[in-house]
């Protein structure tokens, strides 16, 4: 059998998916090479056989005309945004005084047309470079697509000005822009076509390249989770080591409040543990000797010995951020559909203007009329409004969005909300509230429900626990206790004013100090647990006096937020790691019917997975996601859209497509109802930006319009697009 080797490569130089497929074409031609190339994660991972070199792959990568290297996990990728950023800010500096002198007749003065010549050639030249290359790429392997009508337009745009100045009347001291409805005469000046053009598409282009990089800094939050060093016990002493040196069945220390270094089993001690970064859910985990415990979760109050069961990359951690990477991977780019067009609409643009050139040298034998119509019909197609269609609909959707607290990434999550058919929603911390609040107090005949939380909160003040945050946030005690101590998974124990006072589960507190729970107390707390809260009896001098049940609360949009996705013809279903009767409670209280419960991280993205298969017709169902815990970000990302709260981690709005900032799932609703709106007009702008395409380059070759004419024809299709594109301003989300 033949030996292989799996690497990755980071790829440069890609300007849209058909890159990222002709990258993977020519890697696949090598001998016993597969791979495939990602667009959205500029990453190719490649299988190489025996006898065949990493510097082999890249040499194919890169004569194919792009960039590749093995990746630096150390190195920030920003290189290509600073210099789309570079390039923006110094062509808009340059085309804006362009686009004033040459439609403002007032400004115009003499020479003016030769400082405007000055200010477009870098614009056209330096500004467009990325276009120009990808092109000639392009080009050489046989294929046309974005950057083909994008240099064409630039270069035609500015060749015809050159001529009009230097071997026409335009470069005449005094001459200002003759509008001739038929006719050339040499005169025409199309400088602030070249210079604003190419200043809209790296606007957009430079967008996209933001996108990008935040889409590759899940990965990079993920690994910031993971603690950096550990407390190892070797030879009887305590050494202080990198989190990497650890290796299965080394002992280390957890002080409370530290990191766990990896994954593991508790040897010593006894705490309760904080996983909601992995998790979602606010509730601490209980830990013993022989508790099972995840490297980056927080010890809370005890200390803990604990010996390494899985460590580096097969921990849990590890295992999440490869089940996103996978996620990410198995994701398909959407490709845009002026890049699909563009594969036919610039070689028959080209067939058509070499058509009239030689129609009217054969039937006229005019040379002037032949070349004019020939350019005309060049210059009509170019992609002003074509590059405008995406770009101006995106920035003016995207900002409505982030006034209603939405930010969408960009266009390909648009193509993904159109045919959302169920949304399946995490529960903590996105249909509730995230935070333990007591719910109720119940106490037993003769006694003061008041009194007994203000007891309680004595007791809990020195605890970090979130119940015993709730209890004593609600109990607002001025009262002290004194010789308090707790018992890990069971409660806590002090004196209050010479009252020996106990706050604990019942049967501790039968077990330890033989306590009997009256009956309308027992009856309290089997009414707190069906409603899915956690109760707990406050206990003094002997006697239980009361029930204190604490829950997270349900948030105050939620449901109105279901009834809104019902009304947009998507499913709500929650999926939380949480206990059935706890869910249930909650997706009954906001109207969700459908409930899964107990759901592993690792579990949640087969969810998503089992509700994309439900489809209708054999075809696969489209399904959105929404959480806000790093358990979520593998599921999120799994998605076909999916949606973090701006309240939750990192990593989850990393790895999704939408963030809702008010972390509210109302939010949810308006960002599929705005994604749709602003789908509709990008499609509503391609289809003007082709129609006057096709409607008008007829009417160039037959002569009927001038290459000043078709300019303007061009200019006129783009500021409808703009104008089109203000019309999201006015969304608004419904009731």
């Amino acid at each position: 059998m033949t030996e292989t080797q799996t690497i990755d490569l980071e790829i440069g130089g890609m300007t849209c998916s058909s890159c990222a497929n002709r990258i993977e074409r020519k890697l696949g031609k090598m001998p016993g090479v597969e791979a495939t190339v990602n667009y959205a994660t500029e990453v190719a991972r490649v299988t190489l056989p025996s006898g065949t070199t990493v510097e082999d792959a890249i040499r194919t990568v890169e004569q194919t005309g792009y960039q590749a290297a093995l990746p630096q996990p150390d190195a920030v990728r920003d290189e290509h945004g600073t210099s789309l950023r570079t390039r923006l800010i110094v062509s808009a500096s340059l085309a804006v005084p362009v686009g004033v002198l040459s439609m403002v007749p007032a400004l115009q003065f003499t020479g003016w047309q030769w400082v405007a010549l000055a200010l477009t050639l870098p614009v056209a030249i330096w500004g467009a470079w990325p276009f120009h290359r990808a092109a000639a790429v392009n080009l050489r392997h046989g294929a046309a697509t974005m950057d083909t009508l994008v240099s064409l337009g630039v270069i035609a745009a500015l060749g015809w000005s050159l001529w009009a100045l230097i071997f026409g009347d335009a470069g005449r001291p005094g001459m200002q822009m003759q509008f001739q409805w038929l006719g050339a005469h040499g005169d025409e000046l199309y400088l602030e076509v070249a210079a604003l053009v190419t200043v809209f598409l790296l606007a957009g282009r430079f967008i996209e390249s933001r996108a990008k990089r935040s889409n590759q800094q899940a990965m990079r939050s993920l690994a910031r989770l993971a603690a950096k060093e550990a407390t190892v016990i070797r030879d009887g002493a305590d050494l202080r080591i990198p989190v990497g040196q650890l290796v299965v069945g080394d002992r280390f220390r957890v002080v409370p409040g530290e990191k766990i270094a990896a994954d593991g089993v508790v040897v010593e001690g006894a705490s309760a543990i904080d996983a909601s970064l992995l998790t979602g859910e606010s509730l601490p985990v209980e830990v013993t000797v022989g508790s099972e415990v995840v490297g980056a979760t927080i010890n809370g109050h005890g200390a803990l010995v604990v010996e390494a069961t899985r460590v580096g990359a097969d921990t849990e951690l590890q295992r999440i951020a490869s089940l996103l990477q996978r996620a990410q991977e198995g994701k398909a780019d959407v490709q845009r559909l002026a890049d699909r067009v563009s594969q036919w609409f610039v070689p028959v643009v080209l067939v058509l203007s070499l058509a009239a050139l030689v129609g009217w040298l054969l039937f006229t034998g005019d040379v002037a009329a032949a070349f004019t119509a020939a350019v005309a019909t060049l210059i009509i197609a170019c992609p002003c409004a074509l590059g405008l269609a995406t770009p101006t609909a995106l920035l003016v959707g995207t900002t409505r969005g982030a006034e209603l607290g939405v930010l969408i990434r960009d266009a390909r999550v648009l193509e993904s909300s159109r045919g959302i058919t169920t949304m399946l929603v995490d529960k903590t911390g996105t249909v509730t509230e995230g935070r333990m609040r007591v719910e109720a107090v119940v106490a037993t005949t003769g006694e003061d429900a008041d009194e007994a939380l203000r007891i309680a909160a004595a007791v809990e003040r020195a605890s970090e626990h979130p119940i015993a945050k709730a209890i004593v946030t609600a109990g607002a005690s001025e009262l002290r206790a004194e010789q308090v101590s707790g018992v890990a998974g069971a409660g806590v124990i002090g004196m209050v004013d010479g009252r020996a006072v106990q706050v604990g589960k019942p049967a501790w507190l039968a077990d330890a100090f033989a306590l009997a729970l009256p009956d309308d107390l027992a009856e309290a707390f089997e009414a707190a647990e069906a409603r899915g809260a956690t109760a707990l009896v406050v206990a003094w001098d002997g006697r239980m006096r009361a029930v204190v049940s604490v829950r997270d609360t349900v948030k105050a949009t939620s449901r109105a937020a279901v009834e809104r996705l019902g009304r947009l013809g998507i499913e709500v279903v929650m999926l939380t790691g949480d206990h059935e009767r706890a869910a249930r409670q909650v997706a009954d209280e906001v109207g969700i019917r459908r409930v899964l419960s107990g759901v592993t991280p690792t579990q949640k993205v087969d969810a998503v997975q089992a509700e994309q298969a439900r489809g209708a017709d054999g075809r696969p169902a489209k399904v959105a996601m929404a959480g806000d815990g790093v358990n979520d970000a593998a599921a999120l990302a799994a998605a076909d859209l999916g949606l973090a709260m701006g309240t939750g981690t990192d990593a989850a709005q990393q790895a999704a497509d939408i963030t809702l900032v008010h972390g509210d799932l109302a939010g949810a609703a308006d960002a599929i109802a705005l994604s749709r709106r602003t789908l509709r007009t990008i499609r509503g702008n391609l289809f003007w930006a082709f129609a006057y395409n096709v409607l008008a380059i007829p009417l160039a070759m037959a002569g009927l319009l001038n290459p000043l004419i078709a300019g303007a024809a061009m200019a006129f299709s783009s500021v409808f697009v703009v104008l089109h594109s203000l019309t999201l301003r006015g969304f608004r989300p419904t009731a």
